[in-house]
């Protein structure tokens, strides 16, 4: 694989697996609501480390071919992503129409940023 393609997917797998370390940081405590908020909060922070080995990586790689815009907006994307697929079945929540399209606008608006090519 060169190094161009590389550089431009390797930020898609690790920001995919760093979102998910991190929607179970923020979010997987919602399942657990007995648990002592202490122990939640150091648990988040423990499942954080992970996130944060894989973020940081996916944008350096990525920086090579992608503008810090075109990275975040790449995360955020991800981050709905994760989300929805998180909210659906570890919390069981189902999944509304309005989520969709609300999060599908997002998704377009993101997609402006990706208008005329990578920034770097």
């Amino acid at each position: 694989m060169s190094s161009i393609l590389m550089a431009r997917l390797a930020p898609i797998g690790l920001l995919i697996a760093s979102n998910v370390f991190m929607t179970f940081a923020w979010y997987g405590h919602l399942k657990h609501k007995g648990v002592a908020l202490w122990l939640v909060i150091l648990t988040s922070w423990l499942i954080a480390l992970p996130e944060y080995a894989l973020a940081v990586p996916a944008n350096r790689i990525g920086s090579a071919v992608w503008s810090t815009a075109q990275l975040k907006t790449m995360q955020e994307v991800i981050t709905l992503v994760v989300f929805v697929a998180f909210s659906t079945f570890w919390l069981n929540e189902p999944l509304r129409w309005q989520t969709l399209v609300g999060f599908g606008l997002i998704a377009m608006g993101a997609a402006f940023v990706f208008l005329g090519g990578s920034g770097s």
